[in-house]
């Protein structure tokens, strides 16, 4: 019997104009992580930025401050609540 233990996508209830923040657990160590200044601001982590553009596995986040967007993938951000 073949098994047909496909990962299941877990289906996103992020949208464009959504409300997230940065998944801590999922940012720290990852190649945006690496890239970026090695203390993160605060404000990502509690949130709220709004979700402005999902191209692939990145989303585009813009937050409620004079700084500028940021590109993060998908996996480590999370509904702001």
């Amino acid at each position: 019997m073949a098994d047909n233990s496909e990962p299941s996508k877990v289906a996103k209830a992020l949208r464009k104009g959504a409300l997230v923040r940065v998944n801590r657990a999922h940012y720290e160590n990852s190649i945006e992580a690496k890239a970026s200044d090695g203390s993160p601001p605060s404000y990502i982590f509690e949130g709220p930025g709004e979700l402005i553009a999902i191209k692939g596995d990145y989303c585009q986040v813009r937050w409620r401050m004079p700084v500028p967007d940021v590109w993060l993938r998908m996996d480590q951000i999370e509904s702001w609540s």
